[in-house]
């Protein structure tokens, strides 16, 4: 069961649901109705509660008898005020996996205060990492703290929680984080960091941007291809379709010499379109490609024969990922809430006719 939320609680719920869980999705009853093309909504059915109704609240922990696990993302302590914290839910289920994904975490001076995913990825070190070494750090959207750092990692927990449950009979706490999160996702890095080849400087390295052979260049166009030819032989093949030698390059790795080599690519770069570089790069191992709009990404050959993208309801989305061999995830539409469909949920999770009328106004 997921409580209604933002960002990282509704991403972990569809994540779940896109493979095949059955997600029960509780909103508030005085609010708002789910949107068919709201893509984080996708795959759950929803029942529209007021968990300060005592008659509600016991329908929530009515279901929470029967689930596996619950998906909260509120602030530390307002699942404790409703009457719906770990506790008292462990007590009616002492299996459930209690999923729980905030910024701060459920500990530390800092875990109450407000945030957003650029305040926790700043924290983690990650987005002092990211951006060009002359300008600002740059916020990679809301992808490391919000999406990887807080959803994914909490489905992840959700069902590691839920095998071990299986052996021990016990349900527990997962306390997702974003901070945590976002530096669990630069692992790597702080591993690099900590061996002496990775420079604790934005955009002075091999993969921020820094090496002239990991970086985009504007084409003639406007438009930019992505460059990653990082092992010798991908950037000698990448050198050579370029029509330069390789001792006019090398050595690859010499520091000292990436601005002078990046405005040399740069300048070799806007002398012909992106999509005329593309038909001579793309697909080969010089490790080069295009870099789409988000109108044109669904649209690329590679895209279009592994169907990354889908249309459900009228909206265009990613489709659910990874892929099963056996059991292949799928989208189910997210239904808006009438009472017609509460009644159906609700049934369906072995509540009787009077427990669902006692709901009525």
């Amino acid at each position: 069961m997921e409580f209604e939320g933002i960002g990282p609680a509704p991403f972990c719920g569809m994540l779940l649901a896109d493979m095949g869980a059955d997600v029960i999705r509780i909103e508030r009853k005085t609010g708002s109705r789910v949107r068919r093309s709201e893509v984080l909504s996708r795959g759950r059915q929803s029942v529209g509660l007021d968990l300060k109704n005592p008659r509600h609240a016991e329908v929530a922990l009515g279901l929470v008898t029967k689930a596996n696990a619950l998906i909260e993302g509120f602030r530390p302590g307002v699942m404790e005020r409703l009457g719906l914290g770990p506790d008292i839910c462990f007590v009616r289920n002492p299996r459930l996996i209690y999923g729980r994904v905030t910024g701060w975490g459920q500990t530390g001076p800092l875990r109450h205060a407000a945030g957003h995913d650029i305040n926790f990825i700043a924290l983690s070190g990650a987005l002092h990492a990211i951006g060009a070494a002359r300008g600002s750090p740059l916020p990679p959207i809301n992808l490391v703290g919000d999406f990887g750092g807080g959803g994914m990692l909490l489905a992840f927990g959700i069902v590691c929680g839920i095998l071990e449950a299986g052996i021990s009979g016990r349900g527990q706490v997962v306390d997702a984080a974003m901070t945590d999160g976002a530096a669990l996702l630069m692992a790597m890095i702080y591993g690099r960091k900590a061996m002496g080849n990775w420079r604790d400087k934005r955009g002075s390295n091999e993969l921020d941007g820094g090496a002239p052979f990991y970086r985009t260049y504007k084409c003639s166009d406007g438009k930019y291809v992505a460059v990653g030819p990082l092992e010798p032989r991908f950037y000698g093949l990448f050198l050579r379709k370029l029509g330069l030698s390789e001792s006019d390059l090398q050595p690859q790795m010499d520091a000292t010499r990436w601005f002078q080599l990046g405005n040399r690519l740069a300048s070799i770069f806007r002398k012909k379109s992106r999509d005329k570089w593309c038909s001579l790069l793309e697909g080969t191992d010089a490790c080069v490609t295009p870099v789409l709009s988000l109108e044109e990404a669904p649209k690329h050959v590679h895209n279009l024969a592994r169907e990354t993208f889908v249309e459900v309801d009228g909206a265009l989305q990613p489709a659910p990922a990874p892929r099963f061999s056996r059991t292949p995830g799928r989208i189910r539409s997210a239904e808006p809430i009438s009472d017609q469909q509460i009644d159906k949920v609700l049934y369906k999770w072995g509540f009787t006719s009077n427990e669902i009328e006692a709901l009525r106004p």
